[in-house]
């Protein structure tokens, strides 16, 4: 995770659950452990609430694993009720930029804090690292990203999508604008003229026609040649007479 810049300064000390803020950086000692957590004594009448999934950024089986009785652990508040005196805790360092702040187009600094193979996982100060794909790292291939890449580089980022739902940050180091295909200049693309575009919708709308009114067309042609073909042979037979 991102180092805190609450964690070079001292604990917070306060006196009543009415001064405690979400993010506050306090300090206090484990007086209980259960299944779910483990309650903190920050120096108040009521114990804060460390819950089993706030005492590491791993997967843990067992709260015991991780802290005991009389230990004296620092921890950021996450919620507060003063109505019924409960007091939510965390261990883990909460986030530069929450979810709320994060919007696309934002660009940001990080370090890179993971190399695979499709791409680098950047740490820029929000809940979790955002990935950067092979395919959004330039304009050029790139085979492999430990071909550009080492633990903790210091890199500039944009997020190109955001999934709150997942919590997924997508990240880019390609510029949207030079990215775009080039598509020509105006010049390299002929204007037609008048008369091309009237003699174009002409054929559009000859090619529209349904195929029953074609035909209609077309049966209507043959019985006006026939009838054109009667009078001439018989005005011919009226001049043999």
């Amino acid at each position: 995770m991102v180092t805190s810049t609450n964690e070079e300064l001292a604990p917070q000390k306060v006196t009543s659950i009415e001064q405690l803020q979400p993010k506050m950086y306090l300090e206090g000692v484990v007086k209980k452990v259960e299944l779910y957590g483990a309650f903190v004594d920050i120096g108040l009448d009521r114990d804060g609430l460390i819950h089993i999934s706030q005492l590491s950024d791993e997967r843990i089986k067992k709260v015991s694993d991780v802290v005991k009785e009389g230990d004296r652990v620092n921890v950021w508040v996450t919620s507060v009720d003063t109505d019924n005196g409960r007091i939510g805790l965390t261990m883990l360092k909460p986030p530069d930029l929450p979810w709320k702040d994060l919007e696309k187009g934002q660009t940001h600094t990080g370090r890179v804090t993971r190399i695979e193979r499709y791409g680098v996982f950047v740490d820029f100060g929000a809940e979790r690292p955002g990935l950067l794909h092979v395919r959004e790292m330039g304009h050029r291939f790139v085979r492999n990203p430990s071909e550009l890449f080492s633990l903790d580089d210091e890199v500039e980022v944009r997020i190109q999508e955001l999934d709150r739902r997942k919590k997924r940050i997508d990240l880019t180091m390609v510029d949207l604008a030079e990215a775009a295909p080039e598509t020509g200049s105006d010049e390299e693309e002929p204007v037609p003229t008048h008369m091309a575009i009237a003699f174009h919708m002409a054929q559009q709308k000859a090619g529209q026609q349904p195929k029953k009114q074609r035909a209609i067309q077309r049966k209507s042609s043959r019985r006006q040649q026939a009838e054109q073909d009667d009078i001439l042979s018989r005005t011919l037979g009226r001049h043999r007479q």
